[in-house]
């Protein structure tokens, strides 16, 4: 499994222990950055990780920010991209296995390192739990294909 990893500014440290805990672990992982505290746009590397995702070259990713939801927001804008707001164990588990989540999003500023690696190491372990699940995410990337076609309709329309 590869991982790729990002944060803004309000992120760094939480992203910091959990690349340490990979790292330990022994899970192949990228850090996209940002590398220091000081402050960035969030949306620059919530998209570097979820198109690093969605190309496939990266099996999942994590993120982390101020509150993990302006990650959450960003990321999502991508096509192939479920990132899920996990705050806890339970949301995290549910994330992978109804939702087939491939990008987890934490917020530094809500809880601590301790959490936040228990929620990783239960998100990592979780797989898609498919069935009933499988026709919901579905549905899903066939809302997200809608809104490619109409795009690709509209630029005809704007190029005759």
């Amino acid at each position: 499994m590869r991982i790729a990893l990002g944060s803004d500014h309000g992120g760094f440290h939480l992203k910091a222990a959990i690349k340490e805990y990979l790292d330990r672990q022994g899970i192949a992982n990228h850090d996209f950055g940002t590398y220091s505290a000081e402050a960035v746009d969030y949306p620059d590397y919530a998209r570097e990780v979820a198109e690093a995702v969605a190309s496939g070259a990266y099996d999942r990713g994590i993120l982390c920010c101020g509150t993990g939801i302006g990650v959450c927001i960003a990321a999502n804008k991508v096509p192939g991209i479920r990132a899920a707001l996990c705050h806890d164990t339970f949301s995290a588990r549910a994330a992978r296995e109804h939702n087939d989540a491939n990008i987890l999003t934490l917020g530094e500023r809500v809880i601590g390192p301790g959490l936040a690696l228990e929620i990783v190491a239960t998100w990592l372990a979780a797989e898609f739990s498919g069935g009933r699940h499988a026709r919901r995410v579905a549905k899903i990337s066939a809302i997200e294909a809608s809104y490619r076609q109409k795009e690709k309709n509209r630029a005809g329309r704007e190029d005759a």
